[in-house]
């Protein structure tokens, strides 16, 4: 999606062959032009990829481009009048206007849609955001029909893409047709499950919906329900016909969206013939063709949108492909195929589903089966070439056909054939009419052989041939909106005068083709001046008497700016003529004069070789822009011969020397020094030079000079080698030692054993006897001094006693003050970890050996404000061993307690389980934090359930306490300024009341009816009289509210998904109940008419194994209330919202066949219906009002939005506070996701 994004800015770079950048930018930037295709792309402005594939579709839909450039300024008005306060300018079919004439005019590779998006009302970070272009389609003719209206175009859309579906529902007692019609713009048919659009079509609208056994229909004229047949026609067919497929769907199992990847095969022409309510007419009414195929590419949560469009009028040039397409495809492929043939593993994969009984097989084992046969996997032989193995089958489609989840193969029945849109099975059942695949479907190579398609991403346009369409029927890249046009409908061609083939003029309003001509005039202009600015080049001419030579490289006399002249010059000119202007530049000049290339370095200016051959260009001898030239007279400059080339380049060395030792605790102390030397010098001159021609040179290997081991000891060989040669260049550091000093290097190791650098201090604190005065000292160690000496000569610098020697330890202390694990004694401070300056702390009590550790605990559940203590442990110490020493420790006694990790959050994490293991066998490490938690751990297989007792919202509505609650309501409605409408309410909707019962233990094996039947042994339950399981309903509690009821008294605790730490409460039945697995529990309240409240909620269980629909549930609901279904409005309530969503239960044309659709079901967002949801119930008979909201939902909302505030002031104050002391920049909150919007002005 984001391909384009960076691709659209031109950069000028020089062919710099000194690796020097450009002196300046280009004030003009390249305009590019159209390509071979003569089309032109649209710019993706960050996540506009679904915008661009919608506007290339509609741009070569000639009727629609028509139509709208026929609309003149007159009625729509101008984009120069945008401003005017008084004018009414509609500026999006404006600009859709003026960007179909850059698409078709303009002399550019790509056009922008930001003057679009702005009409639109977008922000950039609306165009930095994907939708879903079907979503796009309908928002966007929207947007059109509402800026037409009143013009001469305001039925435009109608006309070209409505059309209309009717339903019929047959009574079969009295034969009354119920009739009713909607209209569309475009049809949105199914992919799961079905092979292809022509089957989803049949399921629409010819299979009939039947109403029988529970599920009849209340016929209008028998007054009673009956049994009845439900069917739907297309009784209007549009010019443009529009099919949206509906790709993404929600996995059950999985809980998650995903997309439809499987086999979808659609045709090139179609006959809708079969579809439709009057079929008189010729078949030629009903026959459409494929022009435009939008295509998407990734996940249900984001990818890339392209479009395949048949060029109708011929304005691209399509004859690149067309010649490609006249080459011999046999002999261009011949010696490919034949080299391939031995790795390709198409004939193997047949041959073992050949040989399979059902001709299907999991795609695993096909893998496995293929193993067994060639003696290699898939992945060892064959996925480096043709990729995994579901991607191999799935481009091999014409051979294989993938189920929708992917999981099973089988063959293609028809591979044979070129299987494109073909009838997937017959309907026998329907007699009357009869598909024949000849008539409905063409396939691809034998319809419309000069077809002109372009596959149109973005700013790339390229064609394609017609069969590339056929890749599109599955896979992650596969077709997802399709655009069908009438074959009777025809473009002029005959009047040469007046044609639109091929002409991308063709009727385009003339203001439109003024601009459009006057662009390209200024395009042409621009490209000139770009071309002139690109061959232009500035040259930096450094004049000899200028300069002076000196240790070794050239340096000015004057400042830079005034040593320095700029010259401007066409790279096309020749060296000559370049000569030539230097001349006339330097009108003092006398003698020869010379042309040399130079370049300046840190150690001054060198030059490094004459420019020769006057005849040649600048370009051809290698000058670019910003390049130095340095004029004089070829020998020597101020009376100095200057060696030249690159042999002799000056660099400049970093030396350093070894002072001497200092009698303070930072030990050694080198002091450095610049030197400029040749590259082609040789080290035993450098040492001369530095007057130390017997020292020992070691030379640093990284950047690092605070490590040893970066410093290797130069062999004696080496030091007549030049300083290139052995790999010195500009900032290397070299360290000459004296004979003094060689006690610091290993010369049979060739490396430096230490480096005074390395010498620095740590901080000691004395925490052995907290009443005395605390004491820090410093003490002077290297990465590899022993913790141990520093541990001691920390206690002869505090002058402590003796003791202390032999029972103490160093501890880091951590930011916060806290002291952390103690360090082994024979551990380094490299070892340790320690950074230099660290603070250590000097702790009373050894420090644990190699085979011990040290652990901090705490006792009971409140963490945060509990003390941690510390213990020193054997590593083979046991789990119970090691509790029963902290409870020794804290003095407690007791067997009722147990350990627990503390994981990173600092909350109390998994039980230790198994208390017979070691710590060591369990990973426990020093310095991790257990949990002293009270209680016994269950036997091993068992569970421990905290019960708590469930107070349903119906128990809970009691009159002793109602007034109480409407009081406490009107008072915290008050303190917000919220007034009551209406009468006082005199019941309101309470939270769900858990109350703690107790604890039990029982196996994972047992069943629920085992759980139910311990449940009903603790003391709280002896007080009620529950007769049997069955009277108990279980719910799992998560944040203490009921979560999911456990149903099936029959199934194990452990197949129910229980884990080690659920919990559970219990609600008592006044009868019986025993839920399915299709059964759903609803909490269902009639709403009491004229107030804002509710009556008391009552169970209401569903049964939807047949449907799981909006319109099922108000059937079921109206049949409990015994009210019509029409006369009800129903709303299911999200608590923590305080909000009431709609159960609508209107279905789109597309759900009207026997099998419904699955993206209706209330199981799916945004319902997500589930067991336990508050449902609530408007009787439309007795109250109009359709608010469902209470006066608590008002109040819920206002205390909401005050918390949130409260919070994110705090959250602020704090990030602003930590930034301000960290010194970072506050970021900006991060907006929330919005929905796709176009916004439109007023018009009449």
């Amino acid at each position: 999606m984001f391909g384009d994004l960076f691709d659209e800015d031109f950069s000028f770079l020089s062919n710099n062959q000194c690796g020097k950048p450009k002196s300046k930018l280009k004030d003009a930037e390249l305009p590019v032009p159209r390509e071979n295709t003569n089309l032109s792309g649209i710019k993706n402005q960050g996540g506009t990829c679904y915008l661009n594939s919608l506007l290339q579709t509609l741009l070569f839909t000639p009727e629609f481009r028509e139509a709208l450039f026929s609309i003149g300024p007159d009625e729509l008005g101008s984009l120069e009048d945008n401003n005017k306060p008084e004018s009414k300018v509609r500026i999006i079919p404006l600009q859709l206007q003026r960007l179909f004439a850059q698409l078709l005019l303009l002399e550019q590779h790509a056009a922008s849609t930001t003057d679009l998006t702005d009409s639109f009302g977008w922000k950039s970070d609306e165009e930095m955001r994907q939708h879903d272009v079907q979503e796009l389609n309908r928002i966007l003719f929207s947007a059109l029909e509402t800026s037409l209206v009143g013009t001469s175009g305001h039925n435009l859309i109608k006309q070209l893409y409505h059309g209309t579906v009717v339903n019929h529902i047959v009574c079969k007692e009295c034969k009354n047709v119920s009739e009713r019609q909607e209209d569309f713009l475009d049809l949105t048919v199914a992919v799961k499950d079905v092979s292809g659009l022509e089957e989803a079509l049949w399921n629409m609208y010819v299979e009939e919906e039947h109403f029988e056994k529970d599920n009849l229909y209340r016929c209008g004229a028998c007054n009673k329900l009956v049994e009845a047949t439900k069917s739907a026609k297309l009784r209007k067919l549009p010019p443009f016909l529009t099919v949206s497929l509906l790709r993404f769907n929600f996995s059950f199992e999985k809980c998650e969206r995903y997309k439809e990847t499987g086999s979808y095969t659609f045709p090139i022409r179609i006959n809708l013939k079969p579809f439709c309510e009057q079929t008189e007419l010729d078949d030629l009414e009903y026959m459409y063709e494929l022009f435009s195929v939008i295509i998407h590419k990734g996940g249900c949560y984001g990818g890339h949108y392209h479009v395949y469009i048949r060029d109708i009028d011929e304005l691209g040039n399509w004859q690149v492909l067309e010649e490609e397409g006249n080459m011999n495809d046999e002999d261009k492929d011949k010696d490919t195929e034949n080299a391939k043939e031995k790795e390709n593993p198409l004939r193997d994969l047949k041959n073992i589903l050949m040989e399979e009984e059902s001709k299907e097989i999991a795609v695993d084992r096909l893998a496995q089966k293929l193993l067994e046969k060639k003696s290699v996997s898939w992945n060892k032989r064959y996925r480096k070439q043709h990729g995994p193995i579901r991607k191999f089958l799935q481009s091999h489609s014409q051979t294989f056909l993938l189920s929708s989840d992917e999981s099973r193969v089988k063959l293609n029945d028809q591979s044979h054939k070129l299987h494109f849109g073909s009838m997937s099975r017959s309907h026998p059942q329907n007699g009357d009419v009869k598909m024949s695949s000849e008539k409905v479907t063409t396939g691809l190579r034998e319809y419309s052989s000069e077809s002109h398609w372009f596959d149109l991403n973005d700013s790339k346009v390229q064609p394609i041939r017609e069969r590339e369409i056929e890749k599109q029927f599955q896979g992650n890249e596969s077709a997802y909106m399709l655009f069908y046009r009438k074959s009777q409908m025809t473009r002029p061609s005959e009047d040469p005068f007046d044609t639109a083939r091929g002409n991308p003029r063709y009727r385009v309003p003339s203001h439109l083709l003024k601009e459009m001509d006057a662009a390209n005039i200024r395009l042409q202009k621009k490209r000139a001046e770009c071309d002139l600015a690109d061959n232009n080049i500035d040259l930096h001419l450094h004049v000899y008497s200028h300069y002076k030579f000196c240790n070794g490289a050239l340096h000015p006399l004057l400042s830079q700016k005034e040593s320095v002249l700029d010259l401007t010059t066409d790279k096309r000119k020749t060296l000559g003529e370049l000569r030539q202007s230097v001349f006339q530049l330097l009108a003092f000049w006398e003698g020869n004069l010379v042309l040399s290339l130079a370049k300046p370095l840190p150690a001054g200016l060198h030059i490094y070789q004459t420019l020769e051959g006057d005849d040649s260009t600048l370009s051809g001898i290698g000058l670019f822009d910003g390049a130095d030239i340095f004029v004089w007279n070829g020998k020597e400059v101020d009376g100095v011969e200057v060696q030249t080339s690159i042999d002799h380049e000056p660099i400049i060395i970093n030396v350093l020397r070894l002072a001497g030792h200092n009698e303070g605790r930072m030990g050694q102390q080198f002091v450095e020094s610049q030197h400029v030397f040749s590259c082609s010098s040789n080290l035993r001159t450098v040492c001369e030079a530095l007057m130390s021609p017997k020292g020992i040179v070691l030379k640093n290997h990284s950047q690092c000079e605070r490590e040893s081991e970066n410093w290797k000891v130069i062999p004696e060989e080496d030091m007549k080698k030049t300083l290139r040669n052995i790999g010195l260049s500009d900032g290397s550091s070299i360290l000459v030692l004296g004979s003094h000093d060689q006690s610091m290097v290993n010369v049979a190791g060739g490396n430096l054993t230490a480096f005074t650098h390395d010498i620095s201090w740590l901080q000691v604190t004395n925490f052995c006897r907290l009443e005395a005065e605390e004491m820090q000292v410093k003490i002077t160690a290297t990465i590899e001094t022993v913790m141990a000496d520093i541990r001691i000569k920390a206690i002869e610098e505090m002058q402590l006693d003796k003791e202390l020697v032999n029972n103490s330890c160093l501890r880091p202390i951590s930011r916060n003050g806290k002291l952390l694990c103690p360090v082994p004694e024979d551990y380094t401070v490299k070892e340790a970890e320690l950074k230099m300056g660290s603070l250590l702390g000097l702790c009373s009590g050894k420090a644990p050996t190699a085979t011990q550790l040290f652990l901090y605990y705490i006792v009971g559940h409140e963490l945060q404000s509990s003390r941690e203590m510390e213990i020193v442990v054997e590593e083979t110490t046991t789990v119970r061993e090691c509790l029963n020493l902290m409870l020794k420790k804290l003095d407690i006694a007791g067997d009722s307690w147990h350990l627990r990790k503390i994981d990173w959050c600092y909350e109390a994490g998994d039980a230790l389980h198994e208390e017979g293991a070691t710590l060591k066998e369990l990973n426990i490490c020093s310095g991790e934090i257990l949990n002293v938690a009270e209680g016994k751990l269950p036997p091993k297989g068992f569970l421990k359930v905290p019960v708590w007792w469930y107070k349903s919202l119906s128990q809970l509505r009691h009159k002793s306490n109602m007034q109480d609650q409407v009081n406490s309501v009107s008072k915290k409605m008050g303190a917000l300024g919220l007034s009551a409408s209406g009468d006082s309410p005199t019941c309101l909707q309470s939270e769900a009341d858990l109350c703690y019962v107790g604890d039990i233990e029982i196996s994972g094996e047992a069943f629920l009816e085992d759980l139910k039947m311990q449940v009903m042994t603790l003391p709280f339950f002896q007080e009620f009289s529950i007769p049997l399981p069955e009277f108990l309903r279980v719910w799992t509690v998560e944040n203490k509210h009921p979560c999911r009821l456990l149903r099936n008294n029959k199934q194990q605790l452990h197949k129910l998904k229980l884990g080690n730490r659920v919990e559970i409460c219990i609600e008592p039945l006044h009868k019986r109940e025993d839920l399915g697995p299709k059964d759903l529990l609803l909490r269902v309240q009639m709403g009491i008419p004229g107030e804002r409240d509710y009556y008391h909620p009552v169970d209401l269980v569903w049964d939807i194994s047949k449907e799981y629909t909006a319109y099922a549930l108000r059937q079921r609901i109206a049949s409990y209330y015994s009210l019509p279904v029409e006369r009800i409005e129903i709303a299911k309530y999200s608590p923590g919202k305080f909000e009431w969503m709609p159960v609508c239960s209107w279905t789109q044309q597309v759900s009207k066949r026997r099998k419904k659709k699955k993206s209706d079901s209330l199981q799916l967002s945004s319902y997500c219906l589930k067991d336990g949801d508050i449902i609530g119930v408007k009787n439309l008979l007795l109250d109009d009002s359709k608010d469902f909201s209470t006066m608590k939902d008002d109040i819920g909302k206002q205390m909401q939005k005050q918390h949130y505030v409260e919070k994110t002031s705090s959250q602020q104050a704090v990030c602003v506070q930590s930034d301000h002391l960290s010194g970072k920049k506050v970021a900006k909150n991060r907006k929330p996701e919005a929905s796709l919007s176009i916004s439109v002005g007023v018009f009449s």
